[in-house]
């Protein structure tokens, strides 16, 4: 498909510098092709979703990846910016370099001199290979814990780059870029749907008698770069890793067989349950690298309902909304929210989508 079908007129002043507060008074458009549009909040979820409905969290924990280096290249000095967005071994990392044209393989970069490692030593790394898009591997000079401890030290929250380029990152957003259930570290971008969610809203929804479920996909910065290809065909997805329990898919299963619905809260949710399940519709236990790229036309298997947030335009999370929901529908709900006030992007509003199978 053509990549400007998917684009649309977004106004600066709708994209969201800070989360509201509390988290659950964000507002929330429901996109439903049989009832149309309603504009709710996040804290009407309970009445929305029926008992014996599921919600699949992503149970992933953003840690501070992005790290400021310096590259020696004899007297010349130049100024680095990584971001991680995979682990590919005890000491090494795939990242992204900026600029990464001031970097070749073989070179060193040296990190954190912008912090205090004082008790962990400096956080050194070897460009090992460089690849397509700026993407290089880096082999630290420390492994496994070490090298964790070092980088929670030096490394800054990796801000979607719509907020970075506004403001710096703060404490705030130590707390803010997280979802409350986070426990699993190894994301570089949070799930954001998630972001809404607080005890207050959770002990509504078991009132409701609302299941929940776990999932684990660590977001890569993979999910921020632009689709520059003119046909979605010729556009290739970064991986992301991800695990679905025999527990958690099992449990899954038995909702849709007692007729139930399995709500995705979140599109990394979502692309998760998509790849771990078959033709016809059942989950099983499954982990590894997913780069499942989901565009209209696409036969949902596993997921009724979505819980997500605003996308940017010709982004391949604009792609998977109108494939569950429809591209009309969504053309139609982006419009709406822009016109209406909707709060975009990470720190925005959210929307709850039903799943349109025309």
């Amino acid at each position: 498909m053509r990549v400007d079908l998917f684009d649309f007129e977004l106004p600066q002043e709708r994209i969201a510098l800070r989360p509201v507060s509390p988290r659950d008074a964000a507002r929330m458009l429901v996109v439903d092709g049989e009832s149309g549009l309603s504009d709710r909040t996040v804290r009407d979820l309970p009445q929305l979703l029926q008992p014996g409905d599921a919600l699949v969290f992503n149970d992933t924990r953003v840690i501070p990846a992005r790290l400021s280096g310096i590259r020696e290249r004899g007297d010349a000095l130049a100024q680095i910016e990584a971001t991680l967005h995979m682990r590919a071994g005890e000491d090494s990392w795939l990242a992204f370099l900026k600029p990464a044209k001031r970097v070749n393989a073989g070179e060193r970069i040296s990190f954190g001199h912008d912090s205090n490692l004082c008790l962990v030593g400096s956080l050194d790394a070897t460009v090992e290979e460089k690849r397509d898009g700026g993407e290089v591997l880096l082999r630290f000079d420390m492994a496994g814990p070490f090298l964790d401890e070092a980088i929670r030290t030096a490394g800054h929250i990796p801000l979607p780059p719509y907020i970075a380029a506004r403001r710096d990152d703060d404490e705030a957003d130590r707390r803010d870029y997280q979802t409350i259930y986070a426990r699993e570290e190894g994301a570089v971008a949070a799930p954001t749907a998630g972001l809404h969610f607080t005890d207050e809203l959770m002990a509504a929804l078991d009132r409701r008698g609302i299941e929940r479920h776990f999932v684990t996909l660590h977001v890569g910065a993979g999910t921020f770069l632009p689709v520059k290809a003119d046909d979605t065909d010729d556009h290739r997805m970064h991986a992301e890793i991800g695990e679905v329990s025999a527990k958690t898919a099992g449990a899954l299963n038995a909702v849709h067989e007692r007729g139930g619905r399995v709500v995705a809260v979140g599109t990394t949710s979502l692309r998760l349950l998509e790849s771990a399940a078959g033709e016809d519709g059942t989950i099983v236990p499954w982990s590894g690298a997913t780069d499942i790229f989901i565009t209209p036309g696409y036969r949902f298997r596993a997921v009724d309902v979505l819980m997500t947030n605003f996308h940017l335009p010709r982004s391949t999370l604009f792609m998977l909304v109108s494939a569950f929901s429809g591209l009309d529908a969504m053309r139609g709900a982006y419009k709406h929210a822009v016109n209406d006030g909707y709060r975009f992007y990470s720190y925005g509003d959210a929307s709850l989508l039903f799943r349109s199978d025309s």
